[in-house]
C-alpha cells in the first residue's frame, strides 16, 4: 500500500514507518521534526515566525488583525508541494492539529487531504479535544492537567494544551471526525476518553524497532548509574521537579552508591545514546502508559521510572513490574529508588521484564501488521 504519514511525536510515526516498510509498503512522512528533537521526515515543514523578533512582530500583528503568519506560511509550505500528498490508500494524522496551525488554515490543508486520498485516519497521541477536555473533566485523573490545575504552569505556556478548549478547536475536532474513517489511541491514556466513541477503533500500542536496540543483560560492577534527561519546555508536564528533590536526597543519601546524570534539551540521536550506561532512567510522572523515551528505554532493559499504573498493569495482565509508577510524590521516588539501590539484584529482574514486555507488545512489525489490519477493515 501508498502510505501518508502526517507528523511526528516522539519518534512514533518514524518507527511505524519502519515496520510497514519492512512488511513491503511504500511510506513517506511529512510534518515537523518535533523540535529540538530533530526526528527524521521526507518533507519537512519548518515553523516560521516562531521564536525571537519575529514572533512579537507576529503576535502584535495577530493581537490587532486576527491574521496569524506562522499558519499562514505552513499553509504556503504545504501547498507549494501538494502534489506529493494525494493519491494514498492510508494517511495518517498524527494528531488534530498535526500542523499547527489556527482553524482557517488546518482546514484549507485537511481539506486537500481528505479530497485527494482514499483513507484517512487519525491517532489520538497527545494533547487533543478529547483528551484535554476529558482530563479538565476529571482533575483526579493522572494528566498533565494536574501540574497546570496546581499552579505550576502558567496559561502562556499552556497555550498548546488550552487551545483545545476554544470554539475554533472544536470546530476543527468536529471538522476532523466528520472526515476520517476512525481514530486510534497510542496507549491508556488516550483510549480513556475515546472507550464510548463511535469512531473509536481501539488501542495500538507505540511501535518500537527493537532492532535498532540489541538484546543486553544489565551489568552492576560499581555504582547505580540514574539519568535524568530534562526538556525544558514540558518540565513541569513530566513532574521533573519531583524528580530533581527526589535525586538531591539520593545523592546525599547515597554519595558512595550512585552516580547521577542529568542533561537537557538533547536532540534524539545524541539522547539515545547518552544513557548507555544507566541502570535506571527518569522519564516522567502524570499518566497510566508509557510514552516512546520510556518504551527504549525499557526496551534497552533500563529500570525507567515512568506512567505503569494499575490501569496499566490490568490492561496488559503484568504480575510483576516492567517498569515504576512515578507518582509526583517526593518521598515515594525517594523510596523506590532506595529500594532499588539497596536491592540491585531487583534492578537486573525489572531491567529483563522490561524488554521481554517491549518485545511482546511493542515490536514494530507486529504493531505495523495491527495498523495495516485496522485500515483495511474500516472504510
Amino acid at each position: 500500500m501508498k502510505i501518508l504519514l502526517i507528523g511526528e511525536y516522539s519518534r512514533l510515526h518514524n518507527s511505524l514507518k519502519e515496520g510497514l516498510q519492512k512488511l513491503g509498503n511504500e511510506v513517506i512522512i511529512l510534518g515537523f521534526k518535533d523540535g529540538f528533537k530533530d526526528y527524521p521526515v521526507d518533507f519537512p515543514l519548518e515553523k516560521k515566525w516562531d521564536s525571537g523578533f519575529l514572533k512579537k512582530i507576529k503576535l502584535a500583528i495577530l493581537a490587532v488583525t486576527g491574521f496569524d503568519i506562522s499558519s499562514y506560511l505552513t499553509y504556503r509550505q504545504f501547498w507549494k508541494n501538494r502534489q506529493h500528498f494525494k493519491d494514498f490508500d492510508i494517511v495518517q494524522l498524527i494528531n488534530e492539529n498535526s500542523f499547527f496551525c489556527n482553524y482557517h488554515y488546518e482546514k484549507k490543508i485537511l481539506k486537500f487531504i481528505f479530497k485527494h486520498n482514499k483513507k484517512v485516519f487519525l491517532l489520538s497521541s497527545g494533547d487533543d479535544y478529547s483528551y484535554v477536555t476529558y482530563n479538565f473533566a476529571h482533575p483526579e485523573n493522572p494528566s498533565i492537567i494536574q501540574p497546570y490545575l496546581a499552579g505550576k504552569i502558567d496559561d502562556k505556556n499552556f497555550t498548546n494544551v488550552l487551545k483545545f478548549r476554544t470554539k475554533s478547536f472544536k470546530k476543527l475536532h468536529d471538522y476532523v471526525f466528520q472526515n476520517i474513517q476512525g481514530v486510534i489511541a497510542t496507549d491508556i491514556d488516550y483510549m480513556i476518553p475515546l472507550q464510548n466513541h463511535p469512531k473509536y477503533l481501539g488501542l495500538i500500542p507505540s511501535p518500537i524497532n527493537i532492532d535498532k536496540f540489541p538484546k543486553n543483560e544489565l551489568e552492576i560492577n560499581d555504582k547505580i548509574v540514574i539519568f535524568h534527561g530534562i526538556n525544558r519546555e514540558s518540565y513541569f508536564k513530566k513532574g521533573n521537579d519531583f524528580f530533581e528533590k527526589a535525586l538531591e536526597i539520593i545523592r546525599v543519601k547515597y554519595q558512595d552508591k550512585v552516580d547521577i546524570e542529568i542533561v537537557e534539551n538533547v536532540p534524539y540521536k545524541q539522547f539515545i545514546n547518552l544513557y548507555d550506561k544507566a541502570h535506571i532512567v527518569l522519564d516522567q510522572l502524570y499518566g497510566h502508559d508509557q510514552g516512546s523515551n520510556a518504551l527504549e528505554g525499557m526496551t534497552k532493559g533500563k529500570v525507567v521510572f515512568t506512567n505503569a499504573s494499575e490501569l496499566f498493569e490490568k490492561h496488559y495482565n503484568l504480575t510483576e513490574k516492567a517498569a515504576i509508577n512515578g507518582l509526583p510524590e517526593v518521598d515515594y521516588l525517594v523510596a523506590q529508588l532506595s529500594f532499588l539501590i539497596e536491592n540491585p539484584a531487583e534492578i537486573k529482574a525489572i531491567g529483563k521484564r522490561a524488554r521481554t514486555f517491549i518485545e511482546k507488545e511493542h515490536d514494530y512489525l507486529k504493531i505495523a501488521e495491527k495498523y495495516l489490519e485496522v485500515w483495511k477493515t474500516n472504510a
